[in-house]
């Protein structure tokens, strides 16, 4: 199967193509580029550069995988409707991952639980608690780095970069998601041929924006 991954939840703008072959996955092509202020302008573009480096087409794709956070608004729309217009024009099924499971997907194996943090802006992480074989054991959740009660001593992600001395952990790789990390999170859902889960984002807190209230009524004498 080719399967496109995208993911705009974290500072890099993600694509790529995933061959996947029962429990084998091979990389074909991507395009990642770090720039928070970039998601809506590079995603497409990223993804037809990595079909087109991959030798096929569009047409060619079997299915999608799709990033639903956690992450900031504005970039993990941008991502999210691009994957939502690419699978109903190409009639294809688009299945939606934890992009901190996608993260934990490509931690090399180990003997010690780990978390994975990224950054949720405001001084704030996004995280979530792995077990050794990288199953999630808690999480995601938003909170300040000072605030994060933990044991666990190692940490994945580009939070755990920002705040490794706050929470007092180590950092390991990798810092962003990448296709066959995604892939990889999404590979039982494809395989048991089932119907994907709805592509809900995982905002975890309210948006900065707010409806501007009423307006004042102006009376002249």
């Amino acid at each position: 199967m080719l399967v496109l991954a995208i993911d705009t939840s974290t500072p890099a703008v993600t694509a790529g193509l995933v061959a996947l072959d029962g429990d084998a996955l091979e990389p074909r092509g991507d395009r990642v580029t770090v720039d928070p202020r970039a998601h809506g302008e590079l995603i497409t573009p990223h993804a037809l550069e990595a079909v087109k480096a991959a030798g096929v087409t569009l047409r060619d794709l079997d299915a999608i995988v799709c990033g639903v956070g956690p992450g900031p608004f504005t970039g993990l729309r941008a991502g999210m409707a691009t994957v939502a217009s690419l699978a109903h024009a190409l009639g294809i099924p688009a299945y939606p991952v934890c992009s901190l499971d996608a993260i934990a997907a490509d931690v090399a194996p180990g003997e010690a639980p780990f978390l994975v943090l990224t950054d949720a802006r405001r001084r704030e992480v996004y995280w979530a608690a792995y077990a050794a074989d990288g199953s999630r054991a808690d999480g995601p959740h938003v909170q300040r780095p000072a605030d994060l009660e933990t044991t666990i001593k190692v940490a994945a992600g580009d939070g755990a970069l920002l705040y490794a001395d706050a929470l007092g952990v180590q950092p390991i790789e990798p810092r962003f998601p990448s296709p066959v990390g995604l892939v990889k999170a999404a590979r039982e859902a494809i395989q048991s041929g089932e119907e994907p889960a709805p592509l809900t984002p995982l905002y975890l807190r309210r948006p900065d924006a707010v409806e501007p209230a009423a307006r004042k009524k102006v009376t002249t004498p």
